[in-house]
């Protein structure tokens, strides 16, 4: 009687190993690098945006670090932004009325868009550009409160990016610098969204488009907003 062989542990691993195995290692990050629509399963135009990001996440940390720097290390008093920045309403000086309203809008502005990176999901062009118009609008309106608030101090005040009359010097250099930085980031935005609100319009556009070009729009407005709420609590409230 014969006894039947069993197959050798090589043979059993031959049989049971893929022969379609994707790459790994160095080949698959090669592989993930050098695709043309999405990098390590991201879409390029998302992953491009959080590289913008964070680029702009180092800039802006280094203003805000060297202004506590310069904050704490000048022997001159800073000025009481609470009354710098304060409005006289019905012959009531109240602080920083002004920073409250805009910090409001920019805020709902987050919420706006939000609903509007919603919609682009649901493939609703008509309601995500209105909520994005709506974003735009108030960021609009942010940027004019701005104006007005740079117009106060230097008309009326007289506070330069070279000197201050009010406290110390480095006061208006920190204060334009890292104001005015921000400020043209939310005017970028403003345009941006405009034109990706004009974009989803297009005829076409909801039965074939890429509705994501709304959350990478988001990704940018949401880091805006962010920013400004370090903005606020270091440069207003300390």
């Amino acid at each position: 009687m014969t006894t039947p062989t069993l197959p050798t542990e090589s043979a059993a691993t031959t049989a049971t190993t893929p022969t379609d195995a994707g790459p790994d290692g160095w080949r698959g990050i090669v592989t993930d690098w050098s695709a043309d629509r999405e990098a390590f399963k991201v879409p390029w135009g998302k992953a491009m945006m959080w590289i913008f990001l964070l680029s702009d996440t180092f800039i802006f940390s280094s203003f805000l670090i060297g202004y506590m720097t310069v904050r704490m290390s000048t022997t001159v008093p800073w000025p009481d932004t609470s009354k710098v920045f304060g409005l006289t309403v019905g012959g009531v000086d109240v602080p920083l009325l002004l920073i409250a309203i805009m910090t409001f809008t920019l805020i709902t502005s987050s919420g706006t868009m939000a609903m509007a990176v919603n919609f682009g999901y649901r493939r609703n062009a008509k309601r995500a550009a209105v909520l994005l118009l709506a974003t735009a609008l108030l960021g609009a309106t942010f940027v004019s409160m701005q104006a007005f608030e740079w117009t106060k101090l230097i008309v009326h005040e007289g506070i330069r990016p070279w000197g201050n009359p009010v406290g110390a010097a480095q006061f208006g250099a920190c204060f334009f610098m890292i104001t005015g930085f921000h400020g043209f980031h939310v005017s970028c935005g403003v345009i941006y969204l405009l034109l990706i609100a004009r974009k989803i319009l297009q005829p076409g556009f909801t039965e074939h488009g890429n509705f994501q070009i709304v959350e990478i729009a988001g990704l940018y407005w949401h880091f805006v907003d962010l920013v400004w709420v370090f903005i606020f609590a270091l440069f207003y409230l300390w």
